[in-house]
Formats: structure tokens, sequence, C-alpha cells
């Protein structure tokens, strides 16, 4: 049930200035353990709520839908976890966008393609290409994804920019930086969502994340709905976002 300080989408007769929810999907280790099952299991569940995170962005009219699947620190967790991840992606690029594509949703990779297989690079190139005109809610997956390595990647691209007398130091705005990040024409996040209770960003979008509001719901990544989904937006719609000026 919805607080006083909440607002439905019903009653605000959309989201608004919301357009752009990004979501941290953080317990499926723990979700399996809770469970006495594999950690496995714990990541095909978790798979299986991105489809609810996905109808319940779609449900509630947001734009842009961001899902931090794979940090570049995950790289560092034992050899068999990861590929039960890597495999899990395949089968998740082969099956789920179909259904991606049905819904009118674009797919889109941001994050380092150094350390992933060559198949997997190329099934994502096949995805984001079958799915490019589709225009009812753009779906990033933040993929080998680390917010610092972004930041660096940007500022030797603009620093490589000056050197070659292509800009001047006086060029470099807030604007051009954020076009040489991965997010390039991703508008930034108005909500981030992380699973688990946890909070903290975990090198998650640092520079996009400067205004962005906050939900920490208290429960594991494959326990999450689409009605988890709604609820976090109707109650961001009853915040007050000033973005550093007075009401």
């Amino acid at each position: 049930m919805a607080t006083p300080a909440q607002k439905s989408i019903e009653e605000t007769g959309g989201v608004g200035s919301l357009k752009h929810v990004a979501i941290i999907m953080d317990g499926n280790g723990r979700w399996a353990t809770y469970h006495n099952k594999p950690r496995s299991l714990g990541h095909k569940k978790g798979a299986e709520a991105v489809r609810e995170a996905i109808e319940g962005a779609i449900n509630c009219g947001v734009e842009y839908l961001t899902l931090y699947a794979f940090s570049s620190e995950n790289w560092n967790r034992p050899a068999d976890e990861v590929s039960d991840l890597m495999a899990l992606l395949k089968l998740y690029l082969k099956r789920e966008i179909k259904t991606v594509h049905k819904q009118g949703v674009r797919l889109r990779i941001i994050g380092s393609r150094e350390r992933l297989s060559p198949d997997i690079i190329k099934m994502i190139e096949k995805a984001e290409e079958k799915t490019a005109s589709n225009d009812r809610m753009t779906l990033v997956i933040a993929l080998s994804y680390g917010s610092r390595d972004e930041i660096l990647s940007a500022t030797r691209r603009i620093a490589t920019a000056v050197g070659a007398g292509e800009m001047s130091l006086n060029e470099i705005t807030e604007a051009v930086f954020s076009k040489a990040l991965w997010t390039d024409s991703i508008p930034d996040p108005d909500l981030i969502i992380r699973t688990s209770g946890e909070q903290r960003l975990s090198n998650f979008l640092l520079w996009q994340a400067a205004y962005a509001e906050f939900s920490f719901p208290q429960l594991l990544w494959p326990d999450f709905t689409k009605d988890d989904f709604k609820a976090a937006v109707e109650d961001f719609l009853g915040r007050n976002r000033r973005f550093g000026a007075r009401p």
C-alpha cells in the first residue's frame, strides 16, 4: 500500500519526468543459500526476475531501463561461477531477445567487451542490430561494466583529442565528457534501485548518478516482481527533486 507521500501512476497520469530507471540486481547468491540451492540456480531465478523488471518498466511507461548484469569486478569470482553466468547470458541472448523484440524493446549493451568470448560478442551485435529500430523502450544491459573504467576510457579519449589538436581544454564541458562515456545518448538515471537491502553503487554509473534518487527494497533479486517495480516508481513520484535549488 502506498504511503501518503506516494502517488500512484494512475493519479499522476504517467511517470512524468521519470525516463530512466537503473537496477543493481543484487542477491542471487544469497537467495540460493537461503533456499539451500546451488548459486547457478540463484542466477537462473535472477534471469527470470529480469522479465518481471522489463514488464514492469513497460507497464509504467519508462523509456530506459538499465540492468547491472555483470561488473568488471565479477571476473574475479570463481571460474565455474563466471562460466555459469556467461552460459546464462548466451541462453538469454538466444531465447529472450525474441520476446524483447516482439515487445518493441531496443537492446543496448554497455561495458568493456575485451574479455568476452567472440561468440558472445557476435550474439550481442546481432541482438543490437535486430532491435535497433524498436522504440517502445530501450533496455541497457551493463555487462563487464565498471564505472571507473568507463570514466578513465572517456578521459583518455578526450586527452587524445586534445593532444591531437582536435579540441582545446576550454571546450571540455560536462556535455562533452558525458558524450565520451559508454552511455552516450542515454539520459542519466532518475531512479536507481538496488535489491537485497545493500546501500551502495558498487562502481555503477558513478558519473551518471549525480542526481539520481535511490530505492533499496528489502528483498533479494530473484524475488523481484513487476509489482515491486511499480511500488518503487510510485515512491519516486512522491519525492521532491530540487537538484540543489530551493523548492
